[in-house]
């Protein structure tokens, strides 16, 4: 009966590793996707970005 119970707590443990690691997977790509659309609305809109002229110091639009 031990060596029941041994290979049932392997299979549960390895369920519940498959299914953590799926999870974390889909967060992961969620987050990537999320930060993919914040990326891309940020390039969207049309703020100038300034750069430093190292001549005279004085921030300009790129």
């Amino acid at each position: 009966m031990p060596p029941l119970i041994a290979l049932a707590a392997t299979l549960g443990g390895m369920v519940a590793v498959r299914w953590l690691y799926q999870t974390a997977r889909r967060i992961n790509q969620e987050l990537e996707e999320a930060r993919m659309a914040r990326v891309a609305e940020a390039r969207s809109r049309d703020i100038p970005t300034l750069r430093r002229d190292p001549r005279t110091g004085a921030y300009r639009p790129d």
